[in-house]
């Protein structure tokens, strides 16, 4: 039997643009990983009205999920179907939420295989 490794299908974010930890601390550098990577960016902006059900789901089903949850949240969709919540940004500084991102984008979850 063999074993296959799931292949990264797009990246998705939860987030709003009037938020530093958001705009342009997770938002511009995932924009350049996923073109890099030639996969699609999806971005959820809490502010509107059709794309904030499609966050709260998201968020509610995989992320870290409160009535008034934190932005930005980032998604990775595999082609398997799996989604999976890697991370959330850091309410306390700018800087613990740019150091996560810069984490995250240099990680080996943010390969095509």
């Amino acid at each position: 039997m063999r074993c296959t490794v799931p292949k990264l299908k797009s990246i998705h974010v939860v987030y709003a643009d009037w938020c530093p930890h958001c705009v342009p601390t997770t938002v511009e550098p995932l924009e350049k990983k996923s073109a890099e990577l030639k996969v699609p960016l999806v971005l959820y902006h809490i502010d509107d009205p059709d794309a904030v059900k499609k966050a709260d789901e998201l968020v509610k089903k995989y992320g870290d999920w409160s009535p008034d949850y934190l932005i930005p949240q980032v998604f990775l969709e595999y082609d398997n179907g799996e989604i999976r919540h890697v991370f959330t940004g850091y309410s306390e500084d700018i800087q613990l939420t740019r150091n996560g991102v810069s984490n995250l984008i240099n990680s080996k979850l943010l390969t095509t295989n």
